[in-house]
């Protein structure tokens, strides 16, 4: 039985969808990362430059010491995904949580009690609606693309896979159906509803 669901979404493609107090908040990892959720903000589900990098593993001697505890990494991309990887897999051990992105798909790949969603919209449908929450003006469709190639370095980088790849996803899912239907569906599928209200 499923007691874990992960959500990947393109930005603007199910962001209101909520099935249950998720698993992973941006707080948390700010909490543990002893720094304001803001800056935990800013290396969440990104990827640090290349140069940036290459000057972390050359000031912390090379490859060895990268491989240095949580604890004492600098805070910056990679040290925030390995404490959301660290606190999704705390949240599937409990059950019960529903997981958005930063991965959770494929941190929790063998997991069998892991049920894996992808949500996708229209292009059309995801620029207009984040035209309706972005400042007038601001490029939607620009901030769009900019987000997904984000998510999508990110599960390169540390995961060394496609995040479109449907081999990840038990259920995709077009956002268009609507919200409820969407949670219907899903739990349906994963098994835990026995039926779609009417």
């Amino acid at each position: 039985m499923f007691t874990v669901i992960t959500l990947s979404r393109f930005r603007r493609s199910g962001r209101r969808l909520s099935l249950a107090n998720p698993g992973l908040r941006r707080e948390e990892v700010a909490q543990r990362a002893r720094v304001s959720p803001s800056v935990a903000a800013q290396y969440d589900e990104r990827v640090d430059p290349w140069f940036q990098r290459m000057v972390k593993a050359l000031w912390q001697g090379g490859y060895e010491g990268a491989a240095s505890r949580i604890e004492s990494l600098p805070v910056d991309s990679d040290a925030v995904a390995a404490l959301s990887a660290q606190i999704i897999c705390e949240a599937a051990e409990i059950g019960e949580a529903i997981i958005v992105g930063r991965g959770a798909q494929c941190v929790l790949r063998a997991n069998p009690q892991a049920f894996h969603v992808s949500i996708f919209a229209p292009r059309e449908v995801r620029i207009a609606a984040l035209r309706e929450r972005l400042p007038q003006g601001t490029n939607a469709e620009a901030k769009m693309d900019e987000t997904d190639r984000h998510r999508a370095g990110y599960i390169r980088r540390y995961f060394n896979r496609d995040w479109i790849d449907r081999r990840l996803y038990h259920l995709s899912l077009c956002a268009t159906i609507g919200i409820e239907k969407a949670v219907e569906t899903i739990l349906c599928a994963s098994g835990l509803a026995s039926q779609p209200r009417p």
